[in-house]
């Protein structure tokens, strides 16, 4: 490598770790923002914390409420940061999306195959960062059942790392605890150099599976 090249390089990890630390700094900021609410109101109860890994991961919870991101971000704790796929209409709403942008959530748009969003999702994760993604790809009422979409899966095979099911409590209270559960991070398995397709669903289906016997017990 030439000393040209080797300069660029080490240009482009600093401008790169500068990055996660803005974003990281913002996630913070945000975190003592909007907690004591959630403290107050929302409290929450998370079981399993010592599951998360130190590395990155794609954090999988199934998704009831619009609050959803917040319960997994304060049963994670303030330790781990995290960035995070949403819903592109969000990111466009005046100042809140730039807010968001700048701790590390982006937005996907659910109506085409957003090329950008899952190039993006996978930048992060190679680069060490956790990311929160909601598998059944949008918010699922009690009763209800959505096929669970393989973009986690996706991710996950792409860049080798850990799928973490998550389970979120879907009867919020008001005053009282709610409960997210933290399962095991663990590698999903398929044949050959990358999954086909079918592959992909059955591990996106498995990982559903996972999060739902997550909270047989809490409600």
């Amino acid at each position: 490598m030439s000393e040209e090249a080797t300069v660029k390089k080490a240009a482009s990890k600093e401008t790169t770790e500068q990055r996660k630390k803005r974003m990281d700094w913002f996630f913070h900021l945000l975190y003592i923002i909007v907690w004591p609410y959630f403290r107050l109101i929302h409290p929450v109860h998370a079981i399993g914390r010592e599951n998360v890994p130190e590395g990155p991961a794609v954090i999988c919870p199934n998704h009831s409420t619009a609050g959803d991101p917040f319960y997994v971000v304060f049963a994670f704790g303030y330790k781990w940061t995290m960035r995070a796929m949403a819903k592109v209409q969000i990111m466009r709403v005046p100042f809140i999306g730039w807010l968001l942008s700048k701790a590390g959530v982006f937005g996907v748009d659910r109506d085409t195959t957003d090329v950008k969003a899952v190039r993006l999702a996978m930048k992060y994760l190679k680069e060490g960062d956790k990311l929160l993604m909601f598998p059944e790809g949008t918010r699922v009422h009690e009763g209800e059942d959505v096929q669970a979409k393989v973009g986690a899966a996706l991710f996950a095979t792409r860049t080798g790392v850990p799928l973490l099911p998550v389970y979120i409590q879907r009867k919020k209270k008001r005053f009282r605890r709610n409960t997210v559960v933290i399962g095991e991070p663990y590698y999903p398995e398929y044949e050959g150099r990358k999954p086909s397709a079918e592959e992909l669903q059955v591990i996106a289906q498995n990982l559903m599976d996972r999060v739902r016997a997550l909270g047989e017990d809490v409600g």
